[in-house]
């Protein structure tokens, strides 16, 4: 999951760019379709953290929440902390709603997730991970009730989709737009992936026999779902905003639940055929979420190089250029950073002993 999540959401940085060339009307469309049909990342990424936390860590509770946190700040706070600096102080020029001109404002730009197009995600996905032990307590209530666990998926799915009919009044062309911009990165923006990861996980069986006998339903409902969220995001006419996009919309809603049960099938079958494609992504995975961090401050450099002067002239191969390039140069430095930092931790460690 984390894999697919990581490599969708590349090219929605890569199509953020291209569109800001205001490209025709017919390369719009293009990239409209190309937006919404990899719209699914961040609620890819809550429910595959949850499902494989809830995988390792089912039994934990608080006397085991300094141990998970001090886990989770090498893996996901650390990087966080760097290429956030990175994009702050080498390219600033990326940075959305407001630019930092002083120490408070360097420092709220640094948790708010404005320091790049994509970090939003980062301020709510560590919410998650600080409230982990709130998933641990639901999870262990609703194991071996089936009730519990049937009242849990009501009262989310209910709750959820009050709340985005909240946000399309008051946030979405609301009223409220410009004030209350930061809900987007509210944990509650994203709780229905992460209590359905958590209930996958523990009736796990239940969950791989019900998208193995649907999955045709899956499949129809998942390009029914499509057409619907393009006509949502061509509804506004030209020029093509991607804002008008968002996750917290019934159609959006529905697509990424679908995607995730497509996703899903996809990797039960190659569990149960222990196919020789999992250990690459198995490899990849462990280097997703850096690749992640980084893949906005490669696209820039790209971008400065020559995809932007592409991108005017020929749009559609400057996706497919850029996306590959930020690709290869984000697991990369993953791979290569982690690699640097685990000698330099070895060393250090020889140089104490």
């Amino acid at each position: 999951m984390k894999v697919f999540a990581c490599t969708a959401v590349m090219l929605q940085s890569v199509l953020g760019f291209v569109v800001g060339t205001e490209p025709s009307n017919d390369i719009q469309i293009v990239i409209s379709f190309l937006y919404n049909l990899v719209k699914f990342t961040a609620p890819a990424f809550i429910f595959g953290i949850l499902y494989s936390t809830m995988r390792t860590n089912m039994n934990s509770d608080l006397k085991n929440y300094p141990h998970y946190l001090k886990k989770q700040w090498s893996a996901l706070f650390i990087p966080t902390i760097w290429w956030t600096l990175a994009y702050l102080l080498i390219f600033p020029t990326v940075q959305q709603i407001n630019h930092y001109n002083n120490l408070s404002s360097f420092l709220w730009q640094f948790i708010n997730g404005n320091a790049a197009p994509h970090l939003w995600y980062n301020t709510m996905m560590l919410q998650f991970i600080i409230l982990m032990p709130l998933f641990w307590m639901l999870g262990r209530w609703a194991n071996n009730s089936d009730s519990r666990a049937l009242w849990i998926i009501i009262i989310t799915i209910v709750g959820y989709f009050a709340w985005i009919y909240f946000y399309d009044l008051k946030v979405f062309h609301g009223l409220e737009s410009t004030n209350w911009y930061l809900l987007d990165r509210l944990f509650i923006s994203f709780i229905i992936y992460g209590i359905f990861g958590v209930i996958a996980w523990i009736y796990r069986e239940q969950f791989e026999n019900l998208i193995k006998k649907s999955w045709i339903f899956i499949l129809v409902a998942l390009i029914a779902t499509f057409i619907w969220t393009n006509k949502e995001l061509l509804s506004f006419g030209f020029p093509l905003k991607l804002a008008n996009a968002p996750y917290y919309k019934p159609s959006m809603t529905l697509y990424s639940l679908l995607v995730i049960g497509s996703v899903a099938t996809l990797a039960i079958n190659h569990l149960r055929k222990n196919s020789k494609v999992l250990p690459v992504f198995h490899f990849l995975a462990v280097y997703a979420y850096r690749a992640y961090l980084s893949n906005v401050f490669w696209l820039e450099i790209i971008w400065l190089i020559f995809g932007k002067t592409l991108a005017q002239s020929h749009p559609i191969w400057s996706i497919f250029i850029c996306y590959f390039l930020t690709w290869i140069l984000s697991f990369c430095s993953a791979y290569l950073l982690h690699i640097i930092w685990s000698k330099m931790k070895s060393g250090a460690k020889q140089i104490t002993a």
